[in-house]
């Protein structure tokens, strides 16, 4: 399952690290059926996968984590051949299967990456100021050792939503020259104290920073617009795409692409040869949020918004990232993933 954003709930522990959030929404909205094809694109602890196969269909699961991947090869021993696991962006997910019955997003933070103190997502426990889904590439201590202030502070200001990014991204600028950012508390600690905290703030002051961090470092916007184009290539007519996201801007994203793709463009009779805006798929249902019970029980679901949509049976369009409105931020080469 997939933690959220926030480091506000990482106390929780235990019970909820194993908890799928909104899972009967997603099984509601996906329907997985014996003789199907799903893609969860995002296997994390297996929650979603293990549903869907006790539902009869089969799955092709994908994570880029090697250890996500690692940890559910039992599972797919026990699976008599309905379950695929990939190492893999799920960006990528049209090159691992030709067409599916269903396409199942759950975006962000797996509660097992924020567990792990050695993997650098949390600063609830010091360990290396890392972030790396992939455990390849650009890590969070290269950006904030090596970034000029003024793209960390666009990082920290669009990606975390930090009124402060501008006073933060100098204080590290400043501070790195001394001694370089290189555990999570560090970092934490410093920006606690240059910012401080008012009695009435309910996170951490360094909340927002990682959270901003750790998308730019893993690409995650960029990754989910990806995945929305790559699932509109596989999904069969009648297919059913599922996304399921824990931040505003990736709920912004996914609303984005379900509005344009089921909007249909009408001719006009000034350009009469003019190809028509035929819609891909069909909006099911508004956003779903969790309900007062799952959140008692899985505080980490506070956030979640589901968001489904229908396939039609028009052919699917070129991918076009102006729907979005993503920022424009500091450009990095990621290799080894792709």
């Amino acid at each position: 399952m997939m933690a959220g954003h926030g480091e506000g709930s990482h106390a929780v522990g235990g019970l909820a690290r194993h908890i799928p959030v909104l899972l009967a929404e997603v099984l509601e909205a996906v329907q997985p059926k014996p003789g199907e094809t799903i893609v969860d694109g995002t296997f994390g602890a297996g929650g979603y996968t293990s549903a869907i196969l006790d539902r009869g269909a089969s799955v092709v699961a994908i994570d880029r984590d090697p250890d996500a991947i690692l940890a559910g090869r039992a599972l797919e021993q026990q699976a008599g051949g309905r379950l695929t696991l990939v190492q893999a962006p799920f960006s990528t997910l049209d090159e691992h299967v030709e067409s599916a019955d269903g396409v199942v997003l759950d975006i962000g933070v797996s509660s097992m990456q924020l567990d792990q103190a050695e993997r650098g997502f949390s600063f609830r426990a010091d360990g290396p100021l890392d972030m790396r889904m992939a455990q390849a590439g650009l890590s969070a201590a290269d950006v904030v050792n090596s970034f000029k202030a003024g793209d960390l502070a666009r990082i920290f200001g669009f990606l975390g939503e930090e009124r402060h990014a501008g006073r933060i991204a100098r204080m590290i600028e400043s501070r790195r020259d001394k001694r370089p950012f290189e555990r999570t508390l560090d970092l934490a600690d410093a920006i606690s104290t240059h910012i401080g905290r008012a009695p009435k703030d309910k996170i951490h002051p360094a909340t927002r920073v990682f959270q901003a961090l750790r998308i730019f470092v893993n690409d995650e916007l960029g990754e989910l617009a990806t995945a929305l184009f790559a699932a509109e290539r596989v999904l069969k007519p009648g297919g059913r795409l599922v996304v399921v996201t824990f931040h505003s801007l990736e709920d912004r994203i996914v609303k984005r692409f379900i509005a344009d793709r089921a909007e249909a463009a009408s001719g006009s009779r000034h350009m009469p040869d003019a190809p028509l805006r035929v819609a891909t798929f069909r909006k099911s249902g508004g956003g779903v949020t969790a309900g007062e019970t799952e959140i008692e029980t899985n505080p980490r679901a506070r956030s979640a918004r589901l968001r489904a949509a229908i396939r039609t049976e028009a052919p699917a369009r070129a991918g076009d990232f102006s729907i979005f409105g993503l920022p424009k931020l500091p450009a990095v080469e990621r290799p080894g993933e792709r």
